[in-house]
């Protein structure tokens, strides 16, 4: 989990998450999508950028 916890510059925090911490979408069924991964995908990083 430590790299879930640790993204690299110029990486987004929720983006390198979900990526890595595979309990975020344990729960979903199969073909379902994250709702806030979608709501992400539709609205952008906005200040989430490691800088």
């Amino acid at each position: 989990m430590a790299k879930a916890d640790n993204p690299p510059k110029g990486q987004c925090r929720q983006c390198w998450r979900h990526a890595y911490d595979r309990s975020i979408h344990k729960a979903l069924g199969r073909r379902e999508d994250c709702k806030p991964c979608v709501d992400h995908m539709n609205n952008g990083h906005g200040d989430m950028i490691v800088r």
